[in-house]
């Protein structure tokens, strides 16, 4: 099949999702896959179990574990010309394993405790270096630290009610009470992830199951505060009532750009985080919810433009971000997320973020703008409710000086082919989750990226892969 005509498939496949949803949408109860509203249950009581171990059923006790493996393949793709910090051209495969032990505990109603110790092996294509959208989101972008389990979260989580009527919530290994208040405040004090409370999406955040790339699974703009593995340390406030909610976090920076080391000065590095969550009836019953985000990374970061100017200047051999004195500079972004649930089976999902782009990309990834749409749908149209399909588009880009940086022979900490003849990073995925027995699921992955790294000197690049997902 020609490039064209299988991009045009993915296209079809990912409006069929769309349009068939849109024709399911008939009225029902009105039931959210997110945190903050009545959810269905997975299971339902035709549904097989999901576990390969049977859980404890107990609203104070939580244990489980997982183990997600992620295989990726691309061939050799054309490239004018390569640096250190490119997807290399020649065919290439990787493997990625991520393990987690979920313990949580309850000493009485409205307050829990979370610990996740989780173990990361294998890597990414290129060493996940050289795509701006990279194709896993479960790689460590630090090979050195190898497979030595760690600590992923150690939470406390109180919840303040503000009214006596409790609404039903799904059990989890991040939420043990099944009847929350429905006004309520919410304190969560420890290591976490942030994504966990910001910029969630029901149609596409669980690389457990759904999509794979970075800049879907997360707003690629969004630089959120967290180590290489994607954890910070922080506290986290929300207020919750049935239509709305407001949150906000202090938390952790790196002490250098995707650097496992915190700064522990709230001087020197902090990340501030704002969201307003709103869940209008927009389409009936049906499911919408909007969440708009804000950001502040306090940290010691380069700016682009300080950078190049050293070079031209003869002051350096190649523009560097990370050559500056100690400084404390601000970056600041905005992001907007929509979900919406199209029928019982779909739910449709966009997102748009921007950031100034003036300093360097710190954390996650370096985008500066980026725009995604997509659905995900569960199987129930053959009778295979536990089974997922989606497909989903993004589109990223970075700001002018960013552009030149790289131009000019400068390297993010994922970015830097030596040049650079930019056209925005443009990126189509979709998968098949099949539910095979008890808790094993097992799926084909399909990515194709336009640009790679913002150069139209490379590419374009197919990266087919597979999934297998224990749930125990």
């Amino acid at each position: 099949m020609a490039p064209h005509s299988t991009k045009l498939a993915l296209f079809g496949f990912l409006g069929t999702i769309v349009i068939v949803g849109l024709l399911r949408s008939a009225p029902a109860e009105e039931q959210h896959a997110n945190r903050d509203r009545p959810t269905e249950t997975s299971e339902r009581a035709e549904d097989p179990p999901t576990t390969l171990l049977p859980h404890i059923k107990s609203q104070r006790f939580w244990i489980s574990a997982q183990d997600n493996i992620i295989v990726q393949y691309h061939p050799s793709f054309r490239a004018k010309y390569s640096g250190a910090n490119s997807l290399r051209p020649h065919a290439d495969k990787a493997t990625s394993n991520v393990g987690t032990l979920y313990l949580a505990y309850a000493p009485r109603r409205d307050t829990e405790f979370y610990f996740n110790i989780e173990s990361a092996s294998g890597g990414g294509l290129s060493d996940a270096l050289g795509l701006a959208g990279f194709t896993n989101v479960d790689v460590v972008r630090n090979p050195q630290l190898g497979v030595v389990p760690y600590i992923a979260r150690g939470i406390l989580r109180e919840v303040v009610p503000l009214s006596r009527e409790r609404v039903e919530f799904e059990p989890g290994p991040l939420s043990l009470d099944s009847h929350l208040p429905a006004r309520r405040l919410e304190f969560q004090l420890g290591k976490f992830a942030l994504p966990d409370l910001f910029d969630v999406n029901a149609g596409s955040g669980d690389s457990h199951s759904q999509f794979l790339n970075w800049t879907i699974i997360n707003n690629g703009a969004y630089d959120y505060a967290a180590d290489t593995r994607g954890y910070t340390v922080g506290l986290a406030i929300e207020y919750s009532d049935r239509g709305w909610a407001l949150r906000f976090s202090e938390a952790l920076m790196p002490r250098i750009a995707n650097g496992i080391q915190f700064q522990w000065n709230l001087t020197r590095a902090r990340g501030e985080n704002y969201e307003l969550e709103l869940r209008p009836r927009l389409m009936g019953k049906s499911g919408t919810v909007i969440r708009l985000l804000g950001f502040e990374n306090h940290a010691n970061m380069g700016l682009y433009q300080a950078a190049i100017n050293d070079f031209l200047r003869g002051r350096a051999p190649r523009p560097d971000i990370t050559e500056h004195r100690l400084q404390v500079t601000v970056k600041y972004g905005f992001g907007a997320n929509l979900e919406q649930r199209l029928s019982r089976d779909i739910t449709a999902f966009a997102r748009w973020g921007w950031n100034e782009g003036q300093h360097e990309s710190f954390v996650y990834t370096e985008v500066d703008q980026t725009v995604v749409a997509g659905a995900d749908w569960a199987a129930q149209l053959w009778r295979r409710p536990l089974d997922k399909m989606g497909a989903a588009l993004v589109s990223n880009g970075i700001s002018a000086v960013h552009q030149k940086y790289l131009a000019l022979g400068g390297r993010g900490f994922l970015l830097g082919d030596g040049a650079l003849n930019y056209g925005r990073e443009n990126i189509i995925e979709a998968f098949y989750t099949a539910h095979l027995w008890r808790g094993i699921f097992l799926g084909p992955n399909l990515q194709h990226i336009d640009n790679p790294g913002y150069n139209r000197d490379r590419g374009p690049v197919w990266v087919p892969g597979g999934r297998v997902h224990l749930e125990f």
